[in-house]
């Protein structure tokens, strides 16, 4: 054998000792060449990468060849997952293959959730793809809107602080400071006035006692009159007051028309001018004999006559004599 036999085969040796540690170390066996290929495409692979382990059911069947961006015009920006399995575990082509995270450490692997109604799948098909939210991404999701709706609260609270302090200059806060102290002096004098009035309250006990026992009994005998009056005959009485109104409306009539002693003395005003001049008469017959007594009882020897009735003496009060 010669020296550049020996140099060629050696070289092949290496070469192929290269590729096999090459796919080695992306987990491809070179002497069980998989036997199967499938397609899914994602818009989003969540950190998948080329050699992730495919499994069924929880039992590593096969691993994730390549990731490329799909071709095709219609579907620009989308990724191609070329998986590979090892197994000839069979599954329809409605099957999908899910993305889901490896653990909490990291790292993506691919699960196919087989389904087994319609034509089964052969290798070369395309298989639905989904992505599983793991703990991180799932509680990222929910935090995000309200770390949006925080960002939100704090640009509106530093909006109200900065126009707070523009508002509130320094003769407004020294103004807003004497406005507190002055509630804590209200407060604290509002704590002495209860204070007080609890004082009060207690030195007074035994007589408002009293107070409220007095005003329980006028309220049972307030009670006690309401229910006398309830058992009292107030209908009779409404009708005899009724009746006697009645009576009475009727005698102011007559007197208003004139009818009885008590109407003709209002009615008539003769009898009215009659008496008037007979009161006015009798007073001056009193005055007179007030005045003037031996006009109407005289005794005299010898013959003396009283002096007539002067009408100006007697309308002056004046005596005859």
């Amino acid at each position: 054998m010669s020296k550049e036999l020996k140099t060629g085969i050696i070289a092949l040796l290496i070469i192929a000792l290269g590729v096999w540690g090459y796919n080695f170390m992306k987990r491809q066996d070179l002497f069980s060449p998989n036997s199967r290929y499938f397609f899914v495409e994602y818009k989003n692979i969540n950190g998948l990468s080329e050699a992730s382990v495919v499994t069924i059911n929880g039992l590593q069947v096969g691993k994730v060849d390549a990731i490329n961006f799909n071709a095709e015009p219609g579907k620009r920006g989308t990724l191609l997952v070329k998986l590979s399995l090892e197994d000839d575990f069979e599954f329809s082509k409605k099957s999908v293959a899910k993305i889901y995270s490896a653990g909490l450490m990291g790292g993506q692997n691919l699960a196919i959730i087989p389904n087994y109604e319609g034509e089964m799948a052969v290798s070369g098909d395309y298989l639905q793809g989904e992505i599983e939210s793991d703990l991180f991404s799932s509680v990222g999701e929910k935090l995000n809107p309200i770390q949006a709706k925080l960002e939100n609260v704090l640009v509106e609270a530093d909006s109200l602080l900065i126009g707070l302090n523009e508002v509130l200059d320094k003769k407004a806060r020294q103004s807003l400071n004497r406005s507190v102290l002055g509630i804590e002096s209200t407060i604290a004098s509002l704590n002495k006035t209860m204070a007080t009035f609890n004082n009060v309250l207690e030195e007074n006990k035994s007589k408002i006692g009293v107070t409220l026992d007095n005003t329980k009994k006028i309220t049972e005998d307030f009670s006690k009159v309401s229910s006398d009056l309830a058992k009292a005959d107030l209908g009779a009485t409404v009708k005899k007051l009724e009746s006697t109104l009645s009576n009475v409306n009727i005698l102011i009539k007559g007197i208003e028309s004139g009818k009885g002693t008590v109407g003709k003395l209002m009615s008539d005003d003769k009898l009215y001018t009659n008496l008037t001049n007979a009161t006015k008469e009798m007073e001056e017959l009193l005055r007179e004999m007030k005045l003037n007594p031996k006009r109407f009882v005289h005794f005299s020897l010898f013959g003396k006559k009283p002096k007539p009735y002067n009408e100006d003496n007697n309308n002056k009060n004046v005596s005859n004599q």
